[in-house]
């Protein structure tokens, strides 16, 4: 995509004189990343995000401190093993509820570990579904004011290469729209 981009870019560089000589090309710049940031519905879904990320935290705190119980339950158990006037069957009964508490704490560390990881992932999916469905928000809000002012191009002067270098080094009489485009796609959030 990027290289695509890149190609076009030359392409444009190549025939700008001709087109030139024909008519004018009308070009415009934003900064998506502005958009994306500045957009209210982006601040709207990562409070939404930080809210479920603190619930699941709070679950998962809640698992970690039975699992700790378990522990120091053992630990006392531990204790009263080494006392040295203990019976055999004391030590016995004591072997056994060690073994079946062991075993019950693994058992809730697996799944603390996996109800942690599925609420992750979900959340994950989640933010990338709600992001994504953003991004289509303000691309198509760019496309549509593209079509408005009838611009031939509207590059991203927020976008970088592979390499970490803008592909937007210089952009003599363009218009920037991101100011505008964000008054346009924040219009109404004061009602939400």
């Amino acid at each position: 995509m990027k290289t695509s981009l890149f190609n076009l870019l030359v392409a444009l560089l190549c025939l700008s004189p001709v087109l030139h000589a024909q008519q004018r090309l009308k070009i415009a710049t934003v900064s998506m990343e502005r958009l994306f940031n500045d957009y209210y519905q982006t601040g709207k879904v990562q409070r939404e995000i930080n809210i479920e990320r603190a619930r699941i935290q709070r679950d998962n705190n809640e698992r970690l401190a039975k699992i700790r119980e378990i522990d120091t339950q053992l630990q006392q158990i531990r204790e009263e093993l080494k006392k040295e006037d203990i019976g055999e069957k004391e030590k016995s009964d004591f072997f056994k509820e060690s073994n079946d508490m062991a075993q019950d704490g693994k058992s809730k560390e697996r799944e603390r570990k996996e109800f942690l990881n599925r609420r992750n992932r979900a959340l994950s999916d989640k933010m990338r579904k709600q992001m994504r469905g953003i991004l289509v928000k303000i691309q198509r809000a760019v496309s549509e004011r593209a079509k408005e002012g009838n611009y031939d191009f509207i590059f991203d002067v927020s976008a970088n290469s592979n390499q970490g270098i803008p592909f937007v080094l210089h952009a003599r009489e363009t218009t920037d729209l991101t100011t505008s485009l964000l008054a346009e796609i924040n219009e109404g959030s004061e009602e939400e």
